[in-house]
């Protein structure tokens, strides 16, 4: 029985098995988030298995509280799995350190077979075996310094490979096509370190065996390891699971892949920006794979139904932010009254005021967060909770005098007074006349900074309504004591 006999025994053998198996390190990076989504929609599309891994066996680099902020941000995306950290499967638990005699089970085939030996060396002696092929300007390999005979591992020293055969490989990917390599990407690497961590190099072969994946989708820069990975299957008498290499995410200006210095964030601060999940998940499918046509916006089922390993597209995409706000808008364009003002309110608390200003904000909002922004102090919207001071100069229209504009806002006081509704419609009705008579900028625009005292803000009427009939007049009162004053 191999490694993945139990597993495989409940699950039929024609059935599609991915997974995504990221390492506990604290930042979850757009292209990490973008592996699992091509993963979980090819183990969805043909009603496979997903499963969520937790590859934590670099001790040194794991930070605290990453598995949960990993599950977090996948689930935030719309992507679940069918076993994971929180779901151990038929083949145990799927965090790396507590499968430990599962690898040592592995290493000891190799052992058997002569194909697995201790180091016997110090760190100084290979650091010289370095020096000396960096000095004689040749490859520096392990191989070359194999011992000749192989000592008993007693745990004590790093368990290494020995490559049975120094051949080039070929390989077909599912993206990128036939590939190969030489018998340079060969050598003795580390199966199991002194404290009896495995290598990542041996570890994700050893699951993918015992977890029955038949597809592995990954970044370019395995490409060159992938002949050591396949002359370990071939050691272990495994059959390698197929290949597929997606490409990778790019800044904006396609120079170069995207990362932290070029603004790469976590993927959760998307959320906490304001971006719906549905409208990120559409948005992440699209860089790297093209449905056909000219189709932007669809629905996960609609992704699901189209999505074929065999169209992801072997070139870089770019990420693509402000396509990612349009995109984010199209999403929030579908949202009811009710459903909009229920997220907006995770951001502004004042539910009175955001549905006053629904209007406005969603002509303008692409993101829940940009709602925020708008009602700060310095927003668009600031207005409706602070009104700055402002110079009372601002409220004239070009070339007016004081007293002109005093003229307009005692008129508009005087129309706006008896008004019983206060909807913007009903602002504007009272208001209109007089401003097509006297010049829609000399009325219109002491109104609209008298409401808001900024430069940048909603129409006047629609201010108005934002703030309520008592603010409004309120508010013009003060302006038309500010001119006079000035």
């Amino acid at each position: 029985m191999t490694l993945g006999s139990v597993f495989v025994i409940l699950c039929p053998m024609n059935k599609v098995v991915t997974r995504f198996a990221p390492s506990p390190t604290g930042f979850m990076h757009i292209g990490g988030v973008r592996t699992a989504l091509f993963a979980w929609l090819w183990a969805r599309k043909n009603k496979g298995t997903f499963i969520l891994r937790i590859e934590d066996t670099d001790k040194e680099r794991e930070v605290a509280g990453s598995i949960q902020h990993i599950q977090e941000s996948l689930a935030w995306v719309g992507i679940d799995w069918d076993f994971g950290p929180d779901k151990p499967g038929p083949f145990g638990s799927c965090i790396q350190s507590e499968r430990l005699p599962t690898y040592k089970k592995a290493a000891q085939i190799l052992i058997d077979k002569g194909l697995a030996y201790p180091d016997p060396y110090s760190n100084e002696e290979v650091e010289k075996f370095r020096a000396d092929a960096e000095a004689a300007k040749k490859p520096f390999l392990f191989r070359d310094h194999r011992p000749e005979k192989f000592g008993v591992w007693d745990g004590t020293k790093p368990l290494r490979f020995k490559v049975p055969e120094i051949k080039r490989y070929k390989w077909h990917d599912i993206v990128r096509g036939d590939l190969e390599a030489g018998e340079e990407a060969l050598d003795d690497f580390i199966l199991l370190k002194s404290d009896g961590y495995p290598t990542y190099n041996f570890a994700h072969i050893v699951d993918d065996e015992a977890m029955g994946v038949t597809h592995v989708l990954r970044g370019d820069e395995f490409i060159s390891s992938t002949p050591k990975f396949l002359s370990l299957y071939e050691a272990l008498g495994w059959k390698a699971p197929s290949f597929a290499t997606l490409p990778p995410i790019l800044r904006d200006d396609r120079t170069k892949k995207l990362g932290k210095r070029d603004g790469a964030k976590d993927i959760l601060e998307y959320r906490n920006d304001g971006y719906l999940p549905e409208a990120f998940f559409n948005f992440l499918v699209l860089i790297g794979w093209n449905p056909g046509g000219d189709r932007e916006i669809m629905a996960k089922d609609e992704i699901i139904g189209a999505f074929d390993l065999t169209k992801v597209q072997r070139a870089g995409g770019s990420f693509d932010e402000e396509k990612l706000k349009w995109m984010n808008k199209q999403y929030m364009a579908k949202l009811s009254d009710d459903e909009y003002l229920a997220s907006a309110k995770k951001f502004v608390r004042r539910g009175e005021v955001l549905e006053k200003a629904l209007p406005v904000l969603r002509n303008r909002a692409h993101t829940f967060g940009e709602i925020k922004d708008m009602f700060e102090r310095e927003g668009e919207l600031g207005f409706v909770t602070d009104l700055l001071p402002y110079d009372a100069k601002k409220l004239l229209w070009k070339g007016d005098t004081s007293a002109a504009a005093s003229l307009h806002l005692e008129k508009i006081i005087s129309l706006l007074t008896p008004t019983k509704g206060f909807s913007a419609d009903e602002v504007k009705n009272a208001v209109w006349p007089y401003a097509e008579k006297s010049g829609k900028g000399n009325v219109l625009w002491p109104m609209r900074f008298a409401l808001t005292g900024r430069d940048k803000s909603p129409d006047p009427f629609i201010s108005a309504s934002i703030l309520g009939k008592e603010e409004c007049l309120k508010r013009l009162h003060d302006a038309y004591n500010a001119l006079g004053k000035a």
